[in-house]
């Protein structure tokens, strides 16, 4: 069988990814090697196990007489094999196909049919977006669903699941197709391979699915988000689905362990402690008011630059430090900086209410190794320079200001 589009097909019996599904080796013999890109070769067999991408399912890897088979396509009604090294014509190879990669294929794009199916059924959406990546899979719809109906999809879903029923094929006639109900993104010629799911999808498909619906194991619906003016839906299926469980289960006992919590507290556990630190840090503001307060009350008024340096603050409390010398007038111009000379850096805010200050900090960036910018009442950033250097600097090119 060989798919001239999603879903359609002609019938040719090299393609052992539709003959047999759950081939893990094969043999064959190499009818085409070519120079590929980036020091690849393109071999063509006279039979494969290799799916190639294909209905946004990413293709199969694994190896030809152990060399290493990088990707799989299809082009000029050929599947085409990306190998690391060159295979001679004519050569009789063993093609041994990742395995786990595939199964995961196979669980996974069982498991998108049965929830699309579900959701057409349900709401009458179409799947107009599938990509089967790495760490998930994410299926478009072209309409809206809150997080309630989700749920209930999603048990409904594994219903099908463990109901065990069985992923049928058919090659309908052209007759017996126009009075079938079933799924495809678009119009579809020659002869059309259908997927039909008891419960679950009918659907024109050119994919690999497993046997029966029971080894998809749990379709586990990771997150949706509104796209395009329906739904972006992620799900993980089988093997994946486990590992990601046992990563959260992972993540959730060094949380209970951290915080001193039950597991299924440490929802309550962060909230406290969010609350906690927001109290703290409104402790904390306050006396950081106090102690500017103080440190400004112990500078007189001036019409000349002021800097400031101090040791700790953050740079949130830089620029609240600036902010309060400036608009009490303690200097025409204020640079307020944080840091050591030991690590060579510190955080900077430059303000006046008399000048701009975006030259200014532009020319001191230029000359102290800086970075940032700001408005016209202040900029902010860090210097890679000195103390001494700094407050040189400042001070005569702040002085050069027409204020």
């Amino acid at each position: 069988m060989n798919f001239t589009d999603k879903g359609a097909v002609t019938m040719d019996k090299s393609r052992l990814y539709y003959q047999l599904p759950y081939v893990k080796s094969f043999m064959c013999t190499v009818e085409e090697c070519r120079p590929g890109k980036d020091g690849t070769w393109m071999v063509a067999l006279n039979q494969t196990g290799f799916y190639p991408e294909g209905g946004g399912q990413p293709s199969d890897t694994g190896t030809l007489d152990g060399v290493l088979v990088r990707y799989v396509c299809e082009k000029d009604g050929k599947v085409w094999h990306q190998v690391d090294a060159p295979l001679e014509p004519g050569r009789l190879a063993e093609g041994v196909i990742d395995w786990e990669r595939r199964y995961d294929h196979m669980q996974h794009h069982t498991g998108e049919h049965i929830l699309s199916g579900l959701i057409h059924r349900r709401y009458g959406y179409d799947n107009v977006g599938f990509h089967m990546g790495k760490d998930e899979v994410t299926i478009d719809f072209n309409g809206l669903l809150t997080m309630e109906q989700l749920e209930e999809l999603e048990d409904m879903a594994n219903g099908v699941v463990w109901d065990n029923v069985p992923v049928e094929e058919h090659f309908p006639t052209p007759q017996q197709l126009a009075a079938l109900d079933y799924r495809s993104k678009k119009e579809l010629t020659g002869q059309v391979r259908i997927i039909n799911i008891p419960g679950g999808d009918t659907c024109a498909c050119c994919g690999t699915h497993v046997t029966n619906t029971g080894e998809v194991g749990i379709i586990k619906v990771t997150g949706m988000i509104h796209y395009k003016g329906g739904v972006r839906i992620s799900i993980l299926c089988g093997r994946k689905a486990l590992l990601d469980y046992r990563r959260r289960v992972n993540v959730d006992t060094r949380i209970s362990n951290l915080l001193s919590a039950k597991p299924q507290a440490i929802g309550d556990a962060v909230e406290k402690l969010k609350a906690d630190g927001q109290d703290r840090e409104a402790v904390i503001g306050g006396l950081y008011q106090k102690l500017f307060a103080f440190k400004a009350a112990a500078c007189p008024e001036s019409g000349s630059p002021l800097v400031c340096f101090e040791e700790g603050l953050p740079p949130v409390r830089v620029r609240q430090l600036c902010t309060l010398l400036y608009e009490q007038n303690k200097g025409n111009v204020v640079l307020v900086c944080s840091g050591t000379d030991e690590t060579g850096e510190y955080a900077y805010a430059l303000g006046s209410a008399r000048a701009d200050m975006r030259p200014l900090s532009r020319t001191l960036n230029g000359c102290l190794a800086g970075r940032g910018g700001g408005s016209a009442l202040m900029a902010q950033g860090t210097f890679r320079a000195e103390a001494e250097s700094i407050r040189q600097v400042f001070l005569a090119e702040a002085g050069k200001l027409p204020i």
